[in-house]
């Protein structure tokens, strides 16, 4: 029986790889792509006959996690692993959290992914061996994530500063691109690049944070 499987990425080469390394296995069948979560959503709406997801963490609009825990609560019948290059501990226990039922790093090779996809569709959780040992140590010190998210130390550079100032006024990317002699586009990549070091995914969220943390 074939596996009917979506991937979802922001980032187009990383999906061609992926495809690429499923294209060995006759038994796995890529049904469709999605650049990001919100993308994905659409797609399931239009047609959820899926068994299995492999799902990017950092992407725009809708982020992995946020994802997971969405499909999961609308189509609980289909699994999610997580695919993705990040493997540090507050993405992985955010991912369980979710409702992930694997977590594998992109760098993994074709075979171990479909052995990873084949435990997960028979009941098993994927992951790479030095994941399933955070997720050990995070299952018997969940504190350390906590702990960890209070001594985070966020840098932005002085112009990030300066292009948060202006958001947090409620500024439109042009005028603080005006107020500030940057193009529009300059702007755009000091707040994808704010947003990042943040880990957030919108404005108020981001000027929220930067001043829980004395940044602006």
């Amino acid at each position: 029986m074939n596996i009917k499987i979506a991937i979802v990425d922001d980032n187009s080469f990383l999906i061609n790889a992926v495809k690429e390394k499923l294209s060995f296995f006759d038994d796995l069948d890529v049904k469709f792509t999605a650049c990001h979560g919100s993308d994905l959503l659409l797609k399931l709406s239009e047609n959820h006959n899926l068994d299995l997801i492999l799902m990017d963490i950092e992407m725009p609009i809708l982020n992995g996690i946020e994802s997971t825990e969405i499909v999961k609560q609308k189509f609980p019948h289909i699994k999610i692993i997580m695919l993705t290059v990040f493997d540090n501990d507050e993405n992985i226990f955010n991912a369980i959290k979710a409702g992930a039922d694997g977590y594998l790093l992109k760098e993994i090779n074709a075979k171990d992914l479909y052995n990873g996809i084949q435990e997960t569709m028979n009941g098993g959780a994927a992951m790479n061996p030095s994941i399933a040992m955070k997720t050990l140590k995070l299952l018997r010190n969940p504190m350390d994530i906590e702990s960890k998210k209070d001594q985070e130390v966020i840098k932005l550079t002085q112009r990030e500063v300066e292009v948060l100032e202006q958001l947090s006024k409620g500024l439109s990317y042009n005028l603080i691109a005006e107020n500030l002699f940057l193009s529009a586009g300059t702007v755009r990549k000091h707040i994808e690049n704010i947003y990042k070091k943040l880990q957030v995914h919108n404005k108020l969220e981001a000027v929220s944070k930067a001043k829980k943390n004395n940044l602006i």
